[in-house]
């Protein structure tokens, strides 16, 4: 069971990126610039610390998400896709005219309560 997958077409600009810059990371804040949209980075380009919670890893690039912005949506499963248009992050897609964006669905009642099991 995942928490974030990413659509076909994502996936073909992720795998030109990752050609021409190496190593790259996912995350998304809810922060500043365009808020809750997944920002793609090279890995060494973004400090993370204990405050950044691994959600999955999609087609070799791990996507994070601040624990803040995680604790909104936990109930919900994330699939990346691509749109043209110019976002206003610092996003490795953005020169190409295109942006990284969140579809969203709630988790069914059996997927949250496997991946939100309470502590007892």
């Amino acid at each position: 069971m995942e928490r974030v997958t990413i659509t076909e077409a994502a996936t073909t600009v992720l795998e030109e990126l990752k050609t021409k810059y190496g190593e790259l990371i996912f995350h998304q804040s809810g922060g500043c610039c365009d808020g809750s949209a997944p920002m793609l980075l090279e890995k060494d380009e973004m400090y993370l610390d204990e405050s950044d919670i691994l959600l999955g890893k999609l087609h070799g690039v791990n996507f994070y998400m601040n624990q803040d912005q995680f604790e909104y949506w936990k109930h919900t499963h994330l699939t990346v896709d691509i749109t043209k248009g110019r976002g206003a992050s610092f996003s490795l897609e953005i020169p190409l005219g295109l942006r990284f964006l969140i579809h969203s669905r709630l988790f069914t009642d059996e997927e949250n309560e496997i991946l939100n099991k309470k502590n007892t």
